[in-house]
């Protein structure tokens, strides 16, 4: 397993932008696949978006043409730049790690608010 550390959440406007971050520490062949999770009160967590160590992406439709996942293996980080954010993209916004049978590794959260 690795440790997750996830940073840039924040509260903004309807429209706007944030960038989050997710330093990872551990082993390279625990973060096979990295990606991005959401979850709202009351509901199971799902995912955003997940990247592979060689690149391959996967979006929710939901996000498609707004969010862009991307990782520096060199420096183990992961990113999501959320453009033209929306109410609905309000939640609490997980990193998650693991090889290539899955995610096994969370981090604590960030708090995404989108909000007039």
């Amino acid at each position: 397993q690795v440790h997750l550390v996830e940073s840039g959440g924040g509260l903004v406007q309807p429209g706007g932008s944030l960038r989050l971050s997710c330093a990872a520490s551990g082993s390279m062949f625990s973060m096979v696949i990295m990606g991005w999770y959401r979850q709202t009160p009351g509901n199971e967590r799902e995912l955003v978006a997940t990247m592979t160590f060689g690149g391959s992406t996967n979006y929710t439709d939901a996000v498609k043409g707004r969010f862009t996942i991307s990782r520096d293996n060199t420096k183990k980080t992961m990113y999501l730049q959320m453009l033209n954010l929306k109410s609905a993209d309000t939640a609490v916004y997980y990193c998650g790690a693991g090889p290539w049978t899955g995610v096994d590794s969370w981090g604590q959260g960030t708090q995404v608010t989108v909000s007039s």
